[in-house]
C-alpha cells in the first residue's frame, strides 16, 4: 500500500478531497518526522509509538573484503506496535488462512 492508496481511502471515508486528504497525511507525517528529530517519543494508542533510540559504536565488517570497520554511535527512529494493533491482526490473518 503506497501514500497514494492510503489518500484515496481515506478521501473515500471522509468525503474530503485528496487534496484536501493529501495536506493532511503529509501534515501527520511532517509532524512525526520533525518530533523524532527533536528526540521526542510519539504515541498513538491502539496504533503504536515512534521512538528514537541509541545505537553504540562498535566494529563491523565489510562482506566483501572482510575488512573490520569503525560504526559510530547513531540514533534510529522505531516504530513499535500497539498490543491492540498485533491482536487484530494476527486474529484476522489466522482466519484467511
Amino acid at each position: 500500500m503506497t501514500k497514494a492508496d492510503i489518500v484515496d481511502i481515506i478521501a473515500s471515508a471522509t468525503g474530503l478531497t485528496k487534496v484536501e486528504t493529501e495536506a493532511v497525511v503529509d501534515g501527520f507525517i511532517s509532524t512525526v518526522i520533525s518530533a523524532m528529530k527533536d528526540g521526542k517519543n510519539i504515541e498513538i494508542r491502539g496504533f503504536g509509538s515512534f521512538k528514537v533510540k541509541k545505537r553504540k559504536g562498535r566494529v563491523a565488517r565489510n562482506p566483501r573484503t572482510g575488512e573490520q570497520v569503525m560504526v559510530d554511535e547513531h540514533f534510529v527512529p522505531v516504530f513499535k506496535v500497539s498490543k491492540e494493533m498485533k491482536l487484530v491482526v494476527n486474529e484476522n490473518l489466522k482466519k484467511g488462512t
